[in-house]
């Protein structure tokens, strides 16, 4: 799908606002990790993703998995921008008896994956990847991690699994934000060199800034023409990024901004 650079920005900006503005709403949730990956998601809904609003559960779909789940946010204003719902419902996020919880659930139209657990994504993926095979089905699974998730075990299995049978309809986005919970990644457990060590279990890596629609685009393009072999896109992000009060800063890993926070973040991101 051909797109426009500039309006990619430009709606990414407007779907910050939402982000914030839902997070806002409801008191709590996860403002830093959604708005580090919500530019990736939106070149991925808007050049890759073979979705339909109106058929959300087509056999044939591509699948997208948000392991990191507790970044609802992102994952609901791409889900509403598409219309897979109304963007009232938005107002909802994070109440009792409405459709959208704090970490992403399959009762959501458009969404694939119920997360909880970090993890878990690329083990599921690997599942619906290898159901594809056998099915003689040419969708492709895109799979979203973050970087304190790479720091379990779980990954690690499922990354070898992918690479031992050839599941190049695989691709994994790692959001390498440098921050998880309270702390930066590197004080809990460094993880890096990451690329090396998933090149080293048989996997195609690509390394971009993930806030440059140009890179993340030409990754996926890329990516898409690797056979034989899974793939994995190193996205360097800023956790928070566009509000300045939230970037690089841990306290905004799953806190809500007061009425003042959202005033000024609402400020920072008009056009």
């Amino acid at each position: 799908m051909k797109v426009n650079i500039h309006d990619l920005e430009k709606k990414a900006r407007e779907l910050r606002r939402e982000i914030v503005q839902t997070v806002y709403t409801a008191g709590s949730g996860h403002p830093g990790g959604s708005l580090s990956s919500i530019d990736i998601l939106l070149a991925l809904y808007s050049t890759k993703m073979r979705v339909n609003p109106k058929k959300p559960h087509d056999p044939d779909r591509d699948r997208f998995i948000l392991s990191k789940g507790h970044c609802s946010p992102a994952m609901y204003v791409i889900l509403a921008e598409k219309g897979f719902f109304p963007k009232k419902e938005l107002d909802g996020f994070r109440k009792i008896n409405r459709l959208l919880q704090g970490h992403v659930d399959e009762k959501v139209p458009g969404v694939d994956f119920s997360a909880g657990s970090l993890a878990q994504g690329l083990s599921f993926g690997n599942g619906i990847a290898m159901a594809a095979r056998m099915d003689k089905k040419d969708f492709r699974i895109y799979v979203m991690i973050g970087d304190g998730e790479c720091q379990e075990g779980q990954v690690w299995e499922a990354a070898m699994t992918a690479a031992h049978y050839s599941l190049d309809n695989v691709t994994v986005i790692l959001d390498k934000n440098l921050i998880q919970n309270d702390y930066f990644v590197k004080q809990t457990m460094n993880i890096d060199p990451i690329i090396d060590k998933w090149k080293a279990f048989g996997w195609k890596a690509f390394e971009i800034d993930g806030h440059n629609f140009k890179e993340i685009i030409n990754a996926l393009d890329e990516a898409e023409k690797v056979k034989g072999n899974p793939k994995i896109i190193v996205a360097h992000t800023i956790k928070g990024k566009g509000v300045s009060f939230m970037e690089n800063n841990p306290e905004f890993h799953g806190k809500a901004p007061n009425s003042e926070e959202l005033k000024k973040a609402l400020e920072e991101l008009k056009d």
